[in-house]
Formats: C-alpha cells, sequence, structure tokens
C-alpha cells in the first residue's frame, strides 16, 4: 500500500517500478494500481510505446485479457507534454522507450505526480533491458514479479526466446517466449 507522502502542505511525487520476466504480471499489477487509482477519483494519464500493437493500438491489455485505455507515443519526451494536471501517471513496456524515460519519470516525480511504471528488467538473453536499469535505480519502489518456469515449475526470472531471429527487441507472446528460471534457462 502506498500512502500518498506530503511536505509542508505540498504533495511530493515518486516513482514506483514494478518488474520482471514476461508472464511474470507486470502489466496486471500495473492495471491493478491504475484502476484503484481510479476509484480513488484521482487524474491519472497512462502511456505506453506506439509501436507495441500486439494486443491493442490504444489499450494497455494484460497476458489475462483485463484492459485499460492509455495513449500511444512515440518517445518520452511526448509524456511531459501530456501529462498536465494529472495526479497519477502509468507506463508500460517502458523498456521500450528512449533513453529520455529516466529524466521525463524524474521531472513528473518533480511535479507531485506518482508515477507507476512496469517493463522487463531483463531481455531474453538475462541481460538489463533499455533503460530499466536506470528506472530500478531511482525508483523509490520497486516490485519484483516472477513467472513460473514452463520446464521445472520453479519461480521464473527470464523470459526465453525460442527462435534464433531477430535482435534484442523482438515483439512476441507464447509462440516465440516462454519463462524459464535461471537452471532452465541454461539447459539448452
Amino acid at each position: 500500500m502506498f500512502i500518498e507522502p506530503y511536505f509542508k502542505g505540498e504533495r511530493r511525487g515518486w516513482i514506483e517500478v514494478i518488474c520482471g520476466s514476461m508472464f511474470s504480471g507486470k502489466t496486471e499489477e500495473l492495471i491493478r494500481r491504475l484502476k484503484r487509482v481510479k476509484i480513488a477519483n484521482l487524474k491519472a494519464e497512462i502511456f505506453k510505446p506506439a509501436f507495441d500493437t500486439r494486443y491493442d493500438k490504444i489499450n494497455i491489455v494484460s497476458h489475462d485479457e483485463n484492459a485499460i485505455v492509455s495513449t500511444p507515443v512515440d518517445n518520452s519526451q511526448t509524456i511531459l507534454l501530456l501529462a498536465q494536471e494529472v495526479d497519477v501517471v502509468g507506463i508500460d513496456e517502458a523498456q521500450f522507450f528512449d533513453d529520455q524515460i529516466t529524466f521525463v519519470c524524474e521531472q513528473l516525480a518533480l511535479r507531485g505526480i506518482r508515477v507507476i511504471v512496469a517493463g522487463l528488467d531483463m531481455d531474453y538473453l538475462g541481460k538489463p533491458f533499455g533503460q530499466m536499469p536506470n528506472l530500478l535505480s531511482i525508483a523509490d519502489y520497486i516490485t519484483k514479479l516472477h513467472a513460473i518456469c514452463v520446464r521445472c515449475g520453479s519461480i521464473a526470472n527470464i523470459s526465453y526466446r525460442k527462435t534464433s531471429q531477430g535482435g534484442q527487441v523482438l515483439l512476441g507472446e507464447k509462440d516465440i517466449y516462454e519463462p524459464r528460471c535461471r537452471v532452465c534457462n541454461k539447459e539448452l
């Protein structure tokens, strides 16, 4: 539970990062938190990368098909322009944003806005992904979620890619990726 901090009558913003592998429930948790924001009658703006149209062109959609309306943006600076007079900003798939996303989140928090960011902390090789390490370093709250390894049933933290095609970014679902634990990821 997050309690909004106040200092000398001023609202203070903060940054929450939800991270983990694919199929760990990051987007589901982001949607859950944002729905609670709406119940509290707070004004929220939600953003996602414009090129991520796997489930929907506009909505953020979880693997369980829960959805919430968002604004697709081409770059992180656009978020600063569009997030006016809001209490909360939600950002999904943060690993896909440009190198200004950390600066944008910091600026929003300095404006007194609660920022909730979700993204993959590691790529399919188990390496830090995009700007997520930088976001994790400035976060006030971090939630690391885990999937279940499809091979052994243990906690999974790696998004194993079943194909050798593509670079670091290859949009896909269960047809291309599966959650694996550290041990099963090394067994090929």
